[in-house]
């Protein structure tokens, strides 16, 4: 590929008919081509080509009988098909190629007033900027059916997990939100990121302008982006937008590789079925049923992760303006959007069509005397220091018949202990009683953000309305697109 192309490029502008002889041979030639890989911004290109050449000709600079054979020959280079370009480096190289064989010449003024360098960094962002909007609705589906969960399981009781043992019992929504919350955020993410890619380089040039009269507000309004990247090397050269992208992403596949794990955890302890569309068997082993599509899903965030890392390490002391090294940037940046996208999906489909086994998860939610902290609270709230309500508690489970657990009989005898006087003295019984009763010690944790249903029912709500305002950015980002896709196709229509 080269530096103007999809993962980079070179400085000349001849090649073939548009590059010299002299540097259109050799071995390294095949080592230098991107052009299989281009495929993916093909139509970035002929649009961004299109724009270029409009804005050619409503400055003056070629004639519009000239931009109307140009845009006539993109046209015809479109219905073709990537397959049918002509060998070159790159995709703009086969492109402009393309041109001057159908055009003559006079197809070479296409590339007027602008470098390899400022067109693929444009072809870049026109591309990249359609497939964050593509990961965007992936968060936003998984986000639904994370609230739909927790909208039908409120109140379905379940064992709370740290250290994979037993800590607290908490309800399925409350789980469910924990992750809705994490995906909005990365939802955020990327749309910060979207704004920041959603800018144009066209008419940065090689890195140092142009002496031609050009128009950069009107090339970035064809395409459709919200403004122009300014400084001419740092439109030309910077490619902090991949990267922040990338991050974004392995953001995103860390949560979907967290929420994997707790789907292959509970599938495995019986508290969650997953429907067979997401799941399958063993060649030998006709018993099985694998959560084999999110295994998948949790290790795509190491492949992101080391996209992150590849991409920081190609693009770490590179000197302005522009270096080959650009060549193997963008690769990075495609992956990881493809994978998140793919794993976005499954995970979403995976929660929508899960089954929650609301029994298995009621009778485990006590275990491991999953309430004492609940009833330290209690004893807490009735004077004790927190810290002897500790002990006591501690030193209850220590010594019941059930090591690990403890009843009323085994807390009293705690007190007897610790306090040198019965529980009762501290406490009303009957609340001791309720503070053991996992669902009891669900309900009593309403503070903010707590899993009893009236602290989970603003949540729910927050949610629901946070979605709502993110589909709608969503859309307006997406008819934006295509607005200015219908606009430019018009201002074609004019020359053709």
């Amino acid at each position: 590929m080269t530096e103007e192309s999809a993962r980079g490029g070179a400085d000349g502008d001849e090649s073939g008919v548009v590059r010299r002889d002299r540097f259109s041979g050799g071995p390294a030639r095949s080592f230098l081509s991107s052009l299989a890989a281009d495929e993916r911004i093909f139509e970035a290109d002929l649009e961004v080509d299109r724009a270029h050449t409009l804005m050619l000709a409503e400055q003056g600079i070629i004639d519009e009988e000239t931009a109307g054979s140009i845009l006539t020959a993109l046209d015809a280079i479109e219905v073709a098909g990537h397959d049918s370009l002509p060998d070159g480096e790159d995709v703009h190289e086969a492109i402009e190629t393309a041109v001057i064989e159908r055009v003559g010449a006079d197809g070479g003024k296409m590339h007027t007033a602008r470098s390899r360098n400022d067109e693929v960094a444009t072809c870049i962002r026109y591309r990249l900027r359609e497939d964050v909007l593509d990961a965007i609705e992936t968060t936003l589906a998984l986000r639904g059916s994370l609230l739909d969960v927790a909208d039908t399981h409120a109140e379905t009781i379940m064992p709370g997990y740290t250290h994979l043992q037993p800590a607290q019992p908490t309800t399925v929504a409350h789980w469910a939100l924990s992750y809705e919350g994490a995906v909005r955020r990365d939802t955020e993410r990327l749309l910060e990121a979207y704004a920041r890619i959603n800018e144009s380089p066209l008419g940065g040039a090689a890195f140092a302008g142009t002496t031609f009269d050009i128009d950069r507000e009107f090339t970035a309004s064809l395409l459709g982006f919200d403004g122009v990247v300014v400084n001419s090397m740092d439109a030309a050269s910077s490619r902090d937008f991949l990267l922040e992208t990338t991050q974004a992403l392995s953001t995103h596949a860390t949560t979907l590789s967290g929420l994997a794990e707790d789907l292959i955890i509970f599938a495995n302890r019986g508290f969650v079925s997953l429907a067979d569309d997401y799941s399958s068997t063993s060649s030998i082993m006709p018993q099985k049923k694998n959560p084999d599509t999110l295994e998948l899903v949790r290790a795509v965030a190491g492949d992101a992760a080391g996209n992150v890392q590849g991409l920081t390490t190609t693009l770490k002391g590179l000197p302005r303006a522009y270096n080959r090294d650009l060549q193997r940037a963008t690769t990075h940046a495609w992956e990881t959007v493809d994978a998140a996208v793919e794993a976005s999906e499954i995970a979403a489909g995976a929660i929508a069509t899960a089954e929650w086994n609301a029994d298995a998860l009621a009778a485990e939610a006590g275990a491991g005397f999953s309430t004492a902290t609940g009833v330290a609270d209690l004893l807490a709230a009735n004077g004790l220091p927190f810290r002897t309500a500790h002990e006591l508690v501690a030193t209850a489970a220590e010594n019941s018949a059930e090591h690990g657990s403890a009843d009323y009989d085994a807390l009293d005898a705690a007190a007897e202990d610790i306090l040198g006087e019965p529980l009762e003295s501290h406490v009303d019984p009957d609340a001791v009683v309720d503070a053991l009763d996992p669902a009891e010690s669900v309900a009593s944790r309403n503070s903010q953000g707590g899993p009893a249903p009236e602290a989970t029912t603003p949540q729910l709500e927050s949610g629901h309305d946070a979605l709502g305002a993110d589909e709608s950015t969503h859309s307006e980002l997406a008819a934006e697109l295509e607005t200015a896709h219908t606009a430019l196709r018009e201002e074609v229509n004019d020359y053709v």
